[in-house]
């Protein structure tokens, strides 16, 4: 999945990624979380007869894809985005009949993946959240959380696909979970600001990724007018 998807990737992964997997893409305000994903994900896919799915919760369709281009990178047709309009016309007609039952969003999730499955089959076969702080502030009812995302993180394994689930992160590295998904997800990358002697520099870290051989080393990122690229490891300020 990633040795050949964004330039760089093979110093950090010495064997390659299968499916299926759930990968958290961490990180503060600024460090490309949104853009990494979808560049790995547009570029793995303008290479095979496969089809994904990114999901937004945090901005519109247009939004995203202006958003993008503004970044150089490439989009695909091979991958729909949706931003849940159907999902808030589902509340709005709710709201009309009537009904006051909370939406189950994992539940809607769980059905748009299951229809893209008998769409597309296996050809279905990469899938993005953004982000998860994004649903939590959807649903009132927080509670089990982590039996709620144990069985949600099965389903996307189940249905064979690689997905990446995107989760803010202060600029001290700490995340924001309520359900434990750190112990439920199969891999961690964090996308990390690194201050050195006045320049902000942008980075990749693995944290975790089960079944990989990897490098858990920094590696800076360099943005440029063809998207990411993944440089060498991230010296110290004392190299």
């Amino acid at each position: 999945m990633f040795k050949d998807s964004i330039q760089g990737l093979e110093k950090v992964f010495k064997i390659d990624v299968e499916r299926p997997k759930v990968i958290l893409v961490t990180g503060p305000p600024g460090s490309m979380k949104t853009s990494f994903c979808y560049t790995l994900m547009s570029k793995y896919l303008e290479k095979r007869n496969e089809f994904g799915l990114y999901t937004t919760l945090e901005e519109s369709v247009d939004s995203h894809l202006k958003n993008m281009e503004s970044l150089g990178v490439k989009l695909t047709t091979k991958m729909q985005i949706s931003d849940l309009t159907d999902l808030r016309e589902i509340d709005e007609i709710d709201q009309v009949m009537g009904k006051k039952e909370e939406i189950d969003y994992l539940l809607f999730l769980e059905r748009m993946i299951q229809k893209f499955k008998e769409d597309y089959g296996d050809k279905f076969s990469v899938f993005a959240l953004d982000s998860l702080g994004a649903l939590y502030s959807l649903m009132e009812d927080v509670d089990n959380m982590r039996k709620k995302m144990f069985y949600f993180f099965k389903m996307l394994r189940d249905s064979n696909l690689f997905t990446y689930v995107i989760m803010e992160r202060s600029l001290m590295g700490d995340s924001q979970l309520l359900g434990n998904e750190g112990f439920l997800a199969d891999g961690i990358m964090m996308l990390g600001l690194d201050r050195q002697r006045g320049t902000l520099t942008r980075y990749l870290q693995v944290e975790k990724m089960r079944a990989a051989d990897h490098s858990m080393e920094r590696h800076a990122l360099e943005i440029g007018k063809g998207g990411i690229t993944v440089l060498g490891p991230l010296l110290s300020g004392n190299d």
